[in-house]
């Protein structure tokens, strides 16, 4: 009985979210929500001190609208998230921040992204 009222609790939390293009990621900073749109560089820096994964929405870095971070301690969650999600329409969820100007989430769990179907 518990564990059910734990799955009617987060479920609406976790629909809760907005969904926002990415070229409006940077009215969202400061808020939990999903954007989504087509991920148009990334890139894996594997001999950085993070192994910082980057999943690049809109235009190509350093144009881009938004960005979709892994850190190198979950990337095995991941798999290898440069090549699957590349010029791929997809949909992250998180809490949105500001990093020098562009708005960002870092992913944690693979549950915070997918594919977009729309």
């Amino acid at each position: 009985m518990k564990a059910a009222a734990v799955v009617l609790l987060i479920v609406p939390v976790l629909f809760a979210a907005d969904t926002v293009p990415a070229d409006h990621a940077k009215d969202y900073v400061g808020k939990t929500a999903t954007v989504c749109g087509k991920v148009g560089s990334t890139r894996y820096l594997e001999n950085s001190e993070r192994k910082l994964t980057f999943l690049n929405f809109g235009k190509p870095y350093p144009n881009h609208d938004f960005t979709a971070i892994v850190d190198g301690e979950n990337r095995a969650k991941f798999g290898k998230p440069e090549e699957q999600y590349l010029q791929k329409d997809v949909c992250v969820t998180g809490a949105i921040k500001d990093f020098n100007g562009k708005p960002e989430i870092e992913l944690t769990d693979p549950n915070q992204i997918r594919l977009d179907s729309r």
